[in-house]
């Protein structure tokens, strides 16, 4: 056993290393007066307001319909729930750059459903407004199988208990069961943002890469590595990187939290 946990630290160790390597190179790739004055840039402001702009519109809209399926899909069972879990999974596994062909295709002048939306005057592609639609179907589906175990952990008799006291189904579900999966949902929400903040291949696709205009975070360090200007590229990806790392630390936080005061719950 001892010669198995050697090996096991040794893997973690040669991760752990790799990870903080590629980190440290990209840190230090640029000189502290150099990286102060990329962070400074027009463009780089405008990829830092563009992506909390859009990644927090994104997770409004995520939060609304991932929330109430994930509650829908905790409660009730249905003919096809299998097929449709499956369906909602998909883009978790799919390429953004596929996913962002069907959007791209589904939208497009030609679909029936693009010349609808053209017709009634919103125009969806290349546009901002594309970059919260790819941001929001990446962010979606997280937040629905985060929001369906989040309810699943919450016992259905204290909505029914709320339901004797006078309250609806619908004040229930405000008042009860969501502050009691507030927890879970709260780590939804952050890994949805953090996913739609990084968002990159279906935005590509769907919004394009227009400097000072589509151009998020992730989109400004391609399209500056793609031109050579590694200076505003390191800037917004370091950008990226610090607000992932707080993201992450925060749904640690939040899992930590949880798991202690079970603990104490089950002491008492």
């Amino acid at each position: 056993m001892s010669g198995l946990l050697l090996l096991a630290g040794g893997c973690l160790i040669a991760i752990t290393v790799t990870v903080l390597g590629a980190l440290l190179a990209l840190a230090s790739h640029l000189p502290l007066d150099a990286l102060w004055l990329a962070l400074q840039q027009q463009e780089t402001v405008f990829a830092l307001r563009l992506s909390l702009y859009t990644s927090l519109l994104a997770l409004a809209l995520a939060l609304l319909f991932g929330t109430l399926a994930g509650y829908l899909l905790a409660r009730r069972s249905f003919p096809g729930q299998a097929l449709i879990e499956t369906l909602l999974d998909l883009p978790m596994v799919t390429p953004p750059l596929v996913a962002g062909m069907g959007l791209l295709f589904l939208l497009g002048r030609d679909a029936p459903v693009g010349s609808a939306m053209a017709a009634a005057g919103w125009h969806l592609l290349f546009s901002p407004a594309g970059v919260i639609l790819a941001q929001t179907y990446v962010a979606t589906p997280l937040i629905v199988r985060s929001a369906r175990a989040a309810f699943q952990a919450v016992d259905p008799d204290y909505a029914a208990v709320a339901g004797t006291l006078g309250l609806t189904p619908l004040w229930a579900f405000l008042l009860v069961e969501i502050p009691m999966a507030g927890r879970g949902l709260l780590s939804a929400a952050v890994l949805g943002w953090a996913r739609a903040l990084g968002e990159f291949g279906a935005t590509l696709m769907v919004a394009g890469a227009t400097r000072l205009h589509t151009e998020t975070l992730p989109m400004a360090v391609f399209l500056n590595i793609a031109s050579g200007e590694t200076e505003v590229a390191i800037a917004c990806a370091l950008i990226l990187l610090s607000m992932a790392f707080a993201l992450l630390l925060v749904i640690r936080l939040l899992a930590g939290g949880k798991s202690a005061g079970q603990g104490q719950f089950q002491h008492a």
